[in-house]
């Protein structure tokens, strides 16, 4: 719709275009390939640099930005922490560590 404003992009669109470059450099991809087995998809970044431009020039077809954003932050939200959260430390956290006792 004419009256209906895009969504302003989470982060700034210099962000998107350092991921995108970052992405594509050798020692990134060098490093996702040793772990991961495969090169990095660098075209979300892209996509997401050029829709963010798009936006900041006032054309209406950036609005895809803040949904690609949240997808990828609930996804990493989606994996629960290793260890659990205390709220304070343990009442003999000043005692000598047990490491020289045998178990």
């Amino acid at each position: 719709t004419a009256g209906s404003v895009c969504p302003q992009p989470p982060r700034s669109c210099e962000d998107y275009r350092w991921e995108w470059k970052h992405c594509r450099g050798l020692r990134h991809a060098f490093h996702h390939y040793y772990a991961h087995g495969q090169l990095p998809a660098c075209g979300r970044w892209k996509d997401d640099y050029e829709a963010c431009r798009a936006w900041e020039s006032g054309r209406n077809n950036a609005a895809r930005v803040r949904p690609r954003h949240r997808a990828r932050v609930k996804e990493k939200q989606k994996h629960a922490p290793v260890w659990t959260l205390r709220k304070s430390p343990p009442p003999d956290w000043y005692l000598p560590l047990d490491q020289d006792k045998p178990n």
